[in-house]
């Protein structure tokens, strides 16, 4: 997938309008030329979650303390959480994740990347903080070409591209007329009298706001502010526990700001699928690590790029949204059919139990699992370690997002060959704690190779 730009798949392309299909592939067209709320602590990353009463106990700082709390410094003890309770981290452990450290920057600073190689090392986990893994990441999705000097042309190019966009699309239509005629004034300004009245604009039918035609920009307006409204309130619901989303302070309203416009500008870009329920889930963790990413410009822009990113990632499975698809070969069935396959393939025992035994469906546990990406099954800091495994299979997302799915139903067979169907349902869709690189290493050992299960590119 990543040997060179990132490709939409035909069907991908199909569900995509012009507008959108023009903006992704607008990057490549030089190539056609969930567990608790507590969190591990990494060197160089630390989240905040709220106390009992909903504040932290520190004092409130101003929105740029606030972004950098999300950043700490790489002196800070780290620790890591297992089903005893918290231990310390090895000094062997600490030199490790220095020198994994050490070779991802190393390999992210070099004129041209090898994305095979970064590949491989972005599999094993990239390091918290710092922007290694906001880099790579934009490296792994395709937003970034492996050359470092095309860089800067590339992501002016893209957020212009957004920004236009934005102001084109998310503008009500009053506001977009006044802006065009505030600028014609400007370009005609020698020629507009000194004094007067003010000159009368005539008004369409059309672009009346009382307007009730389909074709009216005002009624396409109208119909936006449904779906923004249902945008807020699924935002208020995003990792509730975590400062930078949640609460009242100015950093959280900037951010669920920002994902708004991400999420409402996709849905007005795509009619045939618009916003559908849990997209924010998907999106959370990209805009976070963006947004705390060290480098100033970087975060600053972190809106255009979580954008441009959310859509090549969706690209890989937006046909799981699309209920229209559901039961063709690219649908959301189709692919809990191939992680059945693959289950049958590694545990026939187990694939018998939930399939006649206890007959578990798995669109009863696993549609959440694959149309949100895992989000809401483990806390966010596992989250970002998972999505590095999924980000750098050079078969796609998908490919190892069957993998990992897999490998969870696995890691608790006896829990589920003792279990009925009422508490393998329970234990499937509250899934336990777990050793996240024991889950992954499960995950790579599956056999057999699945890319043949993967959506064509």
């Amino acid at each position: 997938m990543l040997k060179g730009k990132l490709k939409l798949p035909e069907v991908a392309r199909r569900a995509f309008p012009d507008r959108l299909g023009s903006l992704v592939m607008g990057f490549d067209d030089k190539d056609d030329e969930n567990g608790g709320s507590d969190l591990v602590l990494g060197s160089g990353e630390e989240l905040e979650t709220f106390e009992p009463n909903g504040f932290g106990l520190d004092r409130e700082s101003d929105e740029e303390e606030e972004r950098k709390s999300c950043d700490e410094s790489d002196w800070r003890i780290r620790q890591r959480l297992d089903k005893d309770g918290v231990n310390s981290v090895s000094a062997s452990e600490i030199f490790a994740a220095d020198e994994k450290r050490s070779n991802i920057a190393f390999e992210l600073s070099q004129k041209e990347i090898n994305l095979e190689k970064l590949q491989r090392l972005a599999s094993l986990g990239l390091p918290d903080g710092g922007g290694l893994r906001a880099t790579a990441w934009k490296l792994l999705l395709g937003y970034l070409p492996a050359s470092r000097d095309l860089w800067e042309k590339e992501l002016t190019e893209n957020r212009l591209k957004y920004a236009k966009l934005k102001e084109e699309l998310l503008l009500s239509p009053a506001e977009y007329r006044r802006k065009i005629e505030a600028l014609d004034a400007m370009e005609h300004d020698v020629d507009s009298p000194a004094d007067g009245p003010l000159p009368r604009h005539e008004i369409s039918h059309e672009d009346h706001p009382l307007s009730l035609g389909k074709a009216s920009a005002w009624h396409k307006y109208f119909q936006d502010i449904e779906i923004a409204e249902q945008i807020d309130r699924d935002l208020q619901r995003t990792h509730p526990d975590l400062k930078f989303f949640s609460g009242d302070t100015s950093l959280s309203r900037k951010n669920r700001e920002a994902m708004r416009s991400i999420l409402l500008l996709f849905a007005k870009l795509n009619p045939a699928i618009r916003y559908v329920q849990g997209m924010n889930e998907v999106l959370a963790p990209i805009y976070y690590i963006f947004s705390t990413d060290t480098d100033e410009q970087n975060a600053e822009n972190a809106e255009a790029d979580s954008f441009c990113c959310f859509v090549r990632l969706l690209s890989d499975s937006v046909d799981h949204f699309c209920q229209q698809l559901d039961n063709s070969s690219v649908g959301i069935h189709s692919t809990l059919s191939r992680l059945l396959e693959l289950l049958k393939a590694n545990d026939e025992e187990l694939w018998r139990h939930l399939e006649f035994t206890t007959k578990v469906n798995p669109q009863f546990y696993a549609f959440r699992w694959i149309t949100l990406l895992l989000t809401q099954e483990f806390n966010f800091h596992s989250i970002m370690r998972i999505w590095d495994s999924l980000l750098s299979n050079s078969f796609g997302v998908q490919e190892m997002l069957l993998r990992v799915c897999c490998a969870m139903l696995l890691c608790v067979k006896s829990r589920l060959l003792s279990g009925d169907f009422a508490a393998n349902l329970k234990l499937l869709q509250h899934y336990p704690e777990i050793n996240i690189e024991h889950l992954l290493q499960v995950a790579r050992d599956l056999s057999p190779d699945t890319s043949s299960f993967r959506l064509s590119m």
